[in-house]
């Protein structure tokens, strides 16, 4: 078979970025090429080239909770980010498009239904984003993560295929209790004010209390070093850290996460099979980590907790919930594995091959 270009669209976030890495590379792997197009400002300004692969610029803006100033700077620029995702796409020569959704997929999409390019669009969320809604009627394929998310699909185009995930994450075996009993709290690398606050009020309730519990906390950059001395100062088992390189020896360490429910972390969780407490992020576009959440928490493989509601005495109360339940921890790990869903860059590219092949 002779080799293929496809154009991978969908910036702005780490989210968006990393499993469309996780697509090219198993392009690569095949032979066949993939160039982002991406804006500047956003995330694969940064990661793309970082990974070796080409990346083409439009200039558009968000439409989602934006002012009208910058609706109306974005309605003004589609036209011409079209045109020139069209001109980027015959340039290359390309025979496919992948999708990760984001206000940068928009007008590469569009203008894959100006060429009858094949698009693929993966949607990592139990509520699609806004890009994806509308673009659910052009693709030839929509690969989700959550069953919840399919109406917004034609139902002979979608398929549940989950998210590109670090093999390491699969590989985690089962971990069998033994005190002292390990809680992961992260709120991903820039860490979560939420979380760390509440982390620090359970501190000394965790201390009164004698329970024997080890805490590992991503905390993040801002707050590290107020964190790691008052967490020294209690003298409870566990560390402080700024940012966890090696993420999924962590996750195999820990008997419980606490950490927000974006697409990446509940894809993790799932491809762990780790029980979690879930404190979606208020302001994520269309509630989606609420819905995240909740289709976790439906399964039996989480508690969700609000950010409103999450604090140090709720988070305490939630773990000794847990703990006290005996079986709990592993009915909610092996209902977090029935999210698991490997293989998703090769189902990915397998698909975009096959189009573009007719």
């Amino acid at each position: 078979m002779k080799p293929f270009t496809f154009l991978m669209a969908g910036g702005g976030t780490g989210g968006h970025v990393i499993p469309s890495l996780a697509v090219a590379r198993e392009l690569q792997s095949r032979g066949h090429e993939a160039v982002f197009v991406g804006t500047r400002r956003g995330m694969e300004a940064k990661l793309v080239p970082a990974a070796g692969f080409p990346i083409e610029y439009i200039e558009i803006g968000g439409l989602k909770s934006v002012g009208l100033a910058q609706t109306l700077r974005t309605a003004l620029q589609l036209p011409s980010s079209v045109f020139r995702a069209r001109q980027i796409a015959r340039g290359v020569k390309a025979a496919g498009v992948f999708s990760m959704g984001g206000y940068v997929a928009g007008p590469v999409m569009l203008a894959a239904k100006w060429l009858r390019l094949p698009a693929i669009l993966m949607e990592p969320n139990a509520m699609p984003g806004m890009t994806n809604r509308r673009m659910a009627r052009f693709v030839n394929r929509a690969l989700l993560s959550f069953e919840e998310a399919s109406p917004y699909f034609p139902a002979d185009r979608c398929e549940i295929t989950g998210l590109p995930v670090r093999e390491e994450f699969f590989s985690i075996e089962t971990k069998q209790p033994r005190e002292p009993f390990t809680i992961l709290i992260t709120g991903g690398s820039r860490g979560s004010r939420t979380l760390n606050l509440a982390a620090q009020a359970m501190w000394p309730l965790l201390k009164a209390s004698g329970t024997p519990m080890r805490l590992i906390h991503q905390c993040g950059k801002e707050s590290f070093q107020e964190i790691a001395a008052g967490f020294a100062a209690t003298g409870l088992p566990g560390e402080v850290r700024e940012f966890i390189e090696d993420i999924p020896s962590a996750f195999a360490a820990s008997d419980l996460i606490v950490c927000r429910s974006g697409a990446g972390a509940v894809s993790e969780l799932a491809a762990a099979g780790k029980p979690s407490i879930l404190v979606p992020f208020p302001f994520a576009a269309d509630q989606h980590q609420l819905r995240n959440a909740e289709a976790l928490q439906h399964s039996g493989a989480a508690r969700l907790v609000t950010d409103q509601e999450m604090n140090g005495e709720r988070l305490l109360k939630e773990i000794l919930s847990i703990t006290g339940q005996p079986g709990a921890l592993q009915s909610m790990g092996a209902a977090a594995r029935t999210h698991a869903k490997p293989n998703a860059a090769k189902r990915a590219a397998d698909l975009l091959v096959m189009l573009a092949g007719g």
